[in-house]
């Protein structure tokens, strides 16, 4: 019997855990949705570029309409799919599809922690992802983490199954449109690719199966194909190679201030400095009590940053390119002082930040959280309670780690890892960004939670797992 028939027999098994458990699903996320719901700027960018599209065409922004791609097509696709059947601009109607969507993700992170562990662990994980607030959060706001999180979670599932049975093909073609989708809606998402492709080379060699190697380049073509004509077009209305969007987000005339950045990266630690600080820039004041006291070593950089300050508020609240190349020269006198703050402790305090954070930022809490105490105790409760949440799925996940035999765990290690270290090097850490690492560590969590449950209970493995724990 087919691993796919299982996990339909056992869902018909436990028919009735599974429609309470979807229930509950959709009223916690219906309660964000009445509740806390969001529609950001990057959510209106996303909107106009599927408006233009649907209505002149044209892959663009603003009006009347300029080509752009400084998104990918993933999310206004699926904006205009919805906005064609229910009339452009119903931002809700995006949401309540959002809320299907992340229902359907809890039954994938079920079925990969049906494949790491038993069925037990199934239920467990459907349980914690359908009461998962982070995920639950992020349904009610018209971003891309919601498709994202899906994508990635039938991606892992995918290459679990295809590992399991490497001459069965489909599971790689699943698991190569999965990764396209998810690349489709951001440019990050290739990341998971390149795991899954060498991860499934490693395993190849290991077991000498040719078949996993033929399906790991099967799954790597279908999930690059899409790319193919976005990347065509760029060159046809652009006249430059670019087979992705650029990390800045932004087109090739667009004036960037890399030195701006680089200052940023000399400080920046946790995602409240991003609100404070880089959401502001360009267009709105900054202020140099903003800044975190390692922002500044001596009273000469306090003067030097008073000064751009001043000259950036003088030049209408935005950084031209001479101010870019103060900002620059102030950034490289600072990481001559302090190398290993800049190329080590900082970066560890962004990856710190990126995993034990509240996960707040769409939520009505200060992201100044440890400061509510006296301000706010309401909230300053909340945040702790969503803190504790967050550590308990990667406590358990790491429970599972170090005391259970979890088959293929390195696929997963190995994708925080990367991840990890690209956000921590970003200038702007925004704690939304791990996400897509949640659905490998809710069913690891699972895993955990069930064997601290049941410590001398036999978890089930395949025979074939034994080379993937090596």
């Amino acid at each position: 019997m087919s691993q796919h028939s299982q996990f339909w027999q056992f869902l018909r098994r436990n028919a009735a855990f599974f429609v309470v458990g979807t229930l509950a699903a959709i009223a916690f996320r219906l309660l964000f949705f009445f509740k806390f719901r969001m529609i950001t700027y990057d959510s209106f960018v996303y909107g106009d570029i599927a408006k233009n599209w649907l209505q002149h065409g044209i892959y663009g922004l603003d009006q009347p309409p300029d080509p752009t791609f400084v998104r990918l097509p993933g999310y206004p696709m699926f904006i205009a799919a919805l906005w064609s059947i229910v009339g452009v601009e119903h931002y809700n109607a995006i949401l309540l599809v959002q809320i299907a969507v992340d229902v359907l993700t809890c039954f994938v992170i079920a079925d990969l922690a049906r494949r790491l562990a038993s069925q037990t662990a199934a239920k467990v994980a459907f349980v914690l992802t359908a009461l998962c607030p982070f995920f639950a959060n992020y349904t009610s706001a018209a971003l891309t983490e919601t498709l994202a999180i899906l994508f990635a979670a039938a991606a892992f599932d995918a290459a679990v199954a295809a590992l399991e049975a490497p001459t069965k093909k489909i599971r790689w073609v699943i698991c190569g449109l999965a990764l396209a989708a998810g690349i489709l809606l951001r440019p990050d998402g290739g990341m998971l690719l390149m795991v899954i492709a060498a991860y499934s080379f490693v395993i190849a060699i290991r077991r000498r199966q040719r078949t996993i190697f033929v399906g790991a380049v099967l799954a790597a073509f279908i999930a690059l194909a899409p790319l193919i004509p976005w990347t065509v077009r760029n060159w046809r209305v652009f006249h430059v190679f670019q087979p992705l969007t650029t990390t800045t987000a932004s087109m090739p005339w667009e004036f960037v201030p890399h030195g701006f950045h680089r200052w940023t990266r000399t400080w920046i630690a946790d995602y409240s400095s991003v609100e404070d600080i880089w959401f502001k820039v360009d267009g709105e004041p900054i202020s140099v009590g903003d800044l975190p006291r390692r922002a500044i070593d001596d009273e000469t950089q306090h003067i030097q940053t008073e000064n751009l300050f001043a000259a950036y508020a003088e030049n209408g609240n935005a950084i031209s390119p001479e101010l870019d190349t103060q900002f620059n020269l102030l950034a490289e006198l600072r990481i001559r002082s302090h190398p290993l703050r800049y190329y080590v402790g900082l970066p560890l305090l962004r990856a710190a930040d990126l995993w034990l954070r509240p996960r707040t930022e769409m939520l009505p809490i200060d992201s100044h959280w440890w400061m509510l105490r006296q301000d706010d105790p309401p909230q300053f409760r909340w945040a702790i309670l969503l803190a504790a949440i967050n550590i308990g799925y990667i406590l358990l996940a790491l429970r599972a780690l170090l005391r259970n035999a979890i088959p293929y765990f390195m696929l997963f290690v190995s994708f925080m890892l990367l991840r990890t270290a690209f956000l921590a090097w970003m200038p702007n850490p925004e704690p939304r960004y791990v996400l897509e690492c949640y659905p490998a560590i809710i069913a690891l969590a699972a895993c955990g939670l069930v064997s601290a449950i049941r410590p001398n209970s036999t978890t089930k493995f395949h025979r074939n797992h034994a080379i993937a724990n090596q």
